[in-house]
């Protein structure tokens, strides 16, 4: 992991809701269709892995996509994610809602995305992030860039710095390791 900076830290350690977006974050992108028309996506475990920690950690996470498909919400209720949003062409509105729902403030909010949608939204969260492969421009205006590309273990390395922030995690800690597989 790299080495945070004390802004950074202050940022992740204020942030209570985890949102994303799917495709170039939670998946590398690649939309594969087959020849009977089913929509194929791969997601990483280790990303999902995270997300699970966060949720079970007492944290809220949110899923605000443009496209719409089924797979979105089984990854979702298999990770244990509540707010799930597709087809939002525009995500800012969308998230302001459930940020007043859930009664928090932008600023409690990390969000990671890789496209020119989700700029909106980068721009008004507390901690914006976005993986190693996103556009320069979301590149440009984010807080942070991970190492991992989206659908490799970006999310993860998210989580990790935000729960580790949060004195939720101790990387590399066993004690940590067995309590979060059990749960």
């Amino acid at each position: 992991m790299k080495a945070f900076s004390p802004q950074m830290i202050e940022k992740a350690q204020k942030i209570k809701l985890l949102a994303m977006d799917v495709d170039g974050v939670l998946t590398n992108g690649d939309i594969i269709y087959t020849d009977a028309g089913q929509e194929i996506k791969v997601f990483n475990a280790k990303d999902g892995h995270g997300i699970a920690m966060w949720v079970r950690s007492g944290f809220e996470a949110a899923i605000i996509t443009g496209r719409q498909s089924s797979i979105n919400q089984r990854r979702a209720d298999e990770l244990g994610i509540r707010y799930v949003f597709q087809g939002a062409k525009t995500k800012l509105p969308v998230l302001e809602s459930l940020v007043e729902q859930l009664g928090l403030e932008l600023s409690e909010v990390a969000y990671i995305g890789d496209d020119m949608p989700d700029i909106p939204v980068m721009e008004n969260v507390g901690f914006s992030v976005c993986p190693s492969d996103a556009v320069d421009e979301v590149k440009g205006i984010c807080h942070y860039t991970t190492n991992a590309p989206g659908g490799c273990g970006a999310v993860r390395e998210l989580t990790d710095l935000l729960l580790t922030a949060q004195g939720q995690l101790k990387i590399g800690s066993a004690d940590t390791h067995q309590e979060m597989t059990q749960a």
